[in-house]
């Protein structure tokens, strides 16, 4: 391996035909949620778990998109506990998401039961479905998500990098710039 050609494959991968105006697509049905009054949850394992911790953050405080992330320890372990970790995720769900919210799921493989298992529950409830995914373009994930986000590559480092420069990428969209002042 050598550096030129790895970072050749994230500018491919990053400017994919089509990824342009899809990301626009759900920067807009951000804003129309937030002016209806949703929000915007994000969940994941992992790296993805962190990638939506950091970008509920971001949307919240500087793009002014009401936004979460179940990260929270004693969520997880609770609901896993309860009922099952397979579960933990739709659970969470039932006690947090409303109709009209946007659940963004975050898995490199599109495989993870816990994931596709809140991404059937997220549309019972009238969530709209974003899917990240990376490895199979045909994954149970973005099969079930009314938008599909996938990164053609089976590198977990380079699908994660490229998720979130995708997801901060919306963000800056939303916010209007890529440079701002982040404090008082």
């Amino acid at each position: 391996m050598n550096l030129p050609d790895y970072f050749s494959k994230y500018s491919k991968l990053i400017s994919q035909p089509g990824v342009t105006t899809a990301l626009e697509g759900l920067a807009e049905l951000m804003i129309r949620a937030k002016h209806a009054g949703g929000k915007v949850i994000l969940a994941g394992n992992g790296a993805s778990a962190s990638i939506s911790s950091h970008l509920a953050t971001d949307f919240s405080k500087q793009a002014g998109i009401r936004a979460m992330a179940f990260n929270d320890a004693n969520l997880i372990t609770a609901l896993g506990n309860d009922y099952g970790y397979e579960k933990w995720i739709s659970k969470a769900l039932e006690l947090y998401g409303e109709k009209g919210d946007i659940l963004i799921l975050i898995s490199s493989s599109g495989k993870s039961p816990n994931v596709v298992d809140a991404a059937r529950t997220a549309k019972g409830l009238g969530l709209s479905v974003v899917a990240f995914t990376g490895f199979d373009r045909f994954n149970p994930l973005g099969e079930i998500a009314e938008h599909h986000f996938w990164v053609d590559s089976r590198a977990y480092n380079i699908v994660e990098c490229v998720h979130m420069i995708w997801l901060t990428g919306v963000c800056d969209l939303i916010i209007g710039d890529s440079e701002y002042t982040v404090s008082g």
